[in-house]
């Protein structure tokens, strides 16, 4: 009986002494390992694409500032803002650019000829360095187009078939289209900034059409301007509260409007719950 007591007693300390060995692919069942090696999945980088005219495009000079310039300080390191927006434009010009002539056909649209797409359209809808799924697309046009004279005119159905088309593009390439009303000028009715902007209504249908969010840009940037006071003015846009917003006009961003009308943008994307929010800081 003795001989096995310490049998028993040698076999056991021989067990404590010899060191645990883990295969390889074995995970050794340790509660503080386990609690260690949790770690957090990185999330899948985003590209969010701005296509629009000057009131979005990056600056070239102090003035005018583009807010779409200001956008990509909102969001996570997750996402690079893409801003492939171009001063003058109107959303035929940017698709079609020196391909839209000087002339109106019968139904009063300039002809565009070749029906090519621009480069910088033609960069977007590349497959390997273009839109993929899970981008964003954002477009902000609505300015330049109401202009009577081509190259720039687009009447309202065109204007509407174009904005559709845009967003389609990048649905068929599972990124994800979010269309803004064009951003207002200052006007002032006595002390209220108003509304001054046309293509809302086709603006709105085409992202009923395609399923895609609305931002009323419009609506929310004289909002701002009511809210910031910027009415009554005397048409001297170099003084003031109203020349820290403006450029020595009523239509483009010194950097501090810039950052103000990105910030609304960034706060209707929580607001309306649209999941680029999802991103912002």
């Amino acid at each position: 009986m003795k001989n096995k007591v310490r049998t028993a007693v040698v076999a056991f300390s021989v067990l404590l002494s010899t060191p645990l060995v883990v295969g390889e692919g074995t995970a050794a069942a340790s509660p503080c390992a386990a609690g260690t090696a949790v770690t957090k999945t990185a999330a899948a980088p985003v590209k969010v694409w701005l296509a629009g005219d000057s009131t979005m495009a990056d600056p070239k000079s102090a003035c005018p500032v583009g807010w779409g310039s200001r956008f990509d300080r909102l969001f996570t390191d997750d996402v690079t803002v893409v801003n492939k927006a171009v001063a003058g434009r109107s959303v035929q010009t940017w698709l079609y650019e020196s391909n839209v002539t000087g002339t109106k056909d019968s139904s009063g649209e300039c002809v565009v000829n070749p029906k090519t797409y621009a480069q910088r359209w033609l960069d977007m809808l590349d497959p390997a360095q273009g839109m993929h799924a899970g981008d964003y697309l954002v477009v902000q046009f609505g300015i330049n187009d109401g202009d009577p004279n081509c190259p720039r005119h687009v009447g309202r159905a065109r204007y509407q078939s174009l904005l559709t088309t845009m967003a389609k593009a990048a649905q068929d390439r599972g990124a994800h289209p979010i269309l803004l009303t064009p951003v207002a000028a200052i006007t002032c009715n006595g002390s209220t900034a108003v509304g001054n902007r046309g293509f809302l209504t086709e603006t709105s249908a085409a992202a009923t059409a395609t399923a895609a969010p609305l931002i009323d840009l419009h609506r929310l940037s004289y909002t701002l301007y009511n809210t910031l006071k910027l009415c009554p003015n005397d048409g001297d846009y170099t003084k003031g509260a109203v020349g820290a917003f403006f450029c020595n006009d009523h239509t483009h961003f010194e950097a501090a409007g810039a950052d103000k009308i990105a910030g609304v943008v960034a706060k209707a994307l929580r607001d309306q719950g649209i999941s680029l929010a999802s991103y912002l800081r």
